[in-house]
């Protein structure tokens, strides 16, 4: 298993661990207060359950050997199911929450100790709190010393991504829930309890929205990390056989990258001298970045 993998799947554990939990407390507490928001944030968190569940299957699918129908692996299975997750948080979390806040404000229905909701969501606030902190650890073994906004910014760990919008939409929306339903105990208008059920919604389609732009970028196809584009444009460079490195193209297969790089070679090598040396090139880069799968050098003269 990659380190990448590893804190993935313990980041995808703590979500899961911690929606659980908060899916059943939240539901038996919708069930006896009559809260549009406390409901709207059960589905939330079921929905959370069952994105974790994908995420962790997206990870055992990009791990699968290549096929000859499939040379470069399964990696791109990890952006998919990263992807649907980002339209289930859409569909099920963010719609579901408006229509639910939509059907509260026609229909308002009185709320049965709102205090018990208020608990529960206090708890809630608890344990997404340590779900996320439990995500950025992991990311924070990932970023090796890189400021949150350029990892974020560059990743290509899609699922973390996932996890942490997932962790941030969830505490934003308890934020929103316990705000509004504290003011429909204190003024006795359920229709703020409705309104915070309809902004919760908002804020799952706007981060659902987040994540599905940062993934579609890597389902279209994207070249590896700049730093480690970098590192491996100087590893080629210092070769002692290599003249001139004159391009580099790398593209991200899921947590393996593709590399294929164009070199001018110092003159006087025979053929063989050629082929040898560009196949310690090679298996010299792949040693030095255990990240490059696949690994194609050619000499050549021009770009």
């Amino acid at each position: 298993m990659s380190s990448d993998h590893g804190s993935s799947e313990k980041a995808i554990l703590y979500a899961f661990l911690a929606n659980l939990g908060i899916a059943v407390t939240k539901s038996a507490a919708a069930a006896y207060t009559n809260s549009g928001s406390m409901l709207a944030e059960a589905i939330h968190s079921y929905a959370d359950c069952a994105n974790q569940v994908l995420l962790f299957l997206g990870l055992k699918q990009a791990d699968k050997p290549p096929t000859p129908e499939h040379p470069f692996g399964f990696g791109k299975e990890n952006y998919f199911w990263s992807f649907v997750v980002a339209m289930l948080l859409f569909s099920l979390g963010g719609l579901f929450s408006i229509y639910e806040g939509w059907h509260k404000l026609q229909q308002p229905e009185a709320l049965n100790r709102a205090w018990i909701a208020l608990s529960v969501l206090g708890l809630a606030v608890v344990l997404e709190t340590m779900s996320l902190v439990g995500c950025l650890k992991e990311i924070a073994k990932l970023r090796r010393g890189r400021r949150f906004r350029d990892w974020l910014r560059h990743t290509r760990n899609s699922e973390l991504v996932v996890v942490l919008g997932e962790d941030v939409a969830a505490l934003a929306g308890l934020a929103i829930a316990f705000a509004f339903v504290s003011l429909a105990a204190a003024t006795g208008d359920t229709r703020y309890d409705a309104i915070g059920s309809i902004m919760i919604g908002v804020v799952l389609i706007l981060v659902a929205m987040f994540v599905a732009m940062r993934i579609r970028a890597l389902l279209i196809g994207k070249s590896a990390d700049p730093m480690l584009r970098q590192r491996i444009d100087e590893l080629i460079a210092a070769e002692p056989v290599v003249e001139e490195l004159l391009d580099t193209i790398t593209l991200q297969m899921g947590p393996k990258i593709l590399l294929g790089a164009k070199v001018r070679m110092r003159s006087g090598l025979t053929l063989d001298e050629a082929v040898c040396r560009i196949n310690e090139l090679e298996r010299h880069i792949k040693e030095a970045h255990p990240e490059v799968g696949w690994c194609f050098v050619e000499p050549s003269v021009t770009d």
